[in-house]
């Protein structure tokens, strides 16, 4: 873990301090985590200045119906790709007119489902700033499912503080 390592509690009050400070709606699109980004933030009192809405979109068709992200896309790279990342935050963006920032995440937390291109703990986020560049992050982090969930949560958690900087 990096030095700046923060508890997720910490991160999310953080986040939404500065949030609030900016007045900057926020919104989420959650795949392997389930959610879980979503519950970190709305456990601080005061989230409700800040996160908009969260979609949990777990199958491929949910990324499809809920988040407009392209057969194709997942067809040509999987579910958990930089490409689904990167549509999973456009579409979020264009579901909720109201947010200023998005994040997605789309993972693969194991025990089954990887394979050799795409190995358990592998994680792919995307954040953007309405009007901005997305950025990109992708990760393999090693340990079981619960492990791996967390740390997504953490690295999505630090990825949108950035983003409020």
């Amino acid at each position: 873990m990096s030095h700046d390592h923060q508890n997720i509690t910490q991160l999310a009050q953080h986040i939404i301090e500065k949030a609030q400070h900016k007045t900057v709606m926020i919104a989420l699109a959650e795949s392997c985590t389930g959610g879980m980004i979503a519950a970190a933030l709305t456990d601080i009192s005061g989230s409700s200045a800040v996160l908009d809405r969260g979609f949990v979109t777990y199958s491929n068709q949910a990324k499809i119906d809920i988040l407009g992200v392209s057969n194709a896309t997942l067809a040509q790279h999987g579910a958990v790709s930089e490409q689904t990342a990167r549509a999973m935050v456009e579409g979020t963006l264009n579901a909720a007119p109201m947010v200023d920032l998005a994040l997605s995440v789309t993972g693969i937390a194991g025990p089954g489902g990887g394979g050799p291109d795409k190995p358990v703990g592998l994680v792919h986020f995307a954040c953007q700033r309405r009007y901005s560049p997305q950025t990109h992050a992708k990760h393999i982090f090693s340990g079981d499912r619960h492990m791996v969930r967390q740390q997504a949560v953490h690295t999505a958690l630090m990825m949108i503080g950035d983003a409020l900087d």
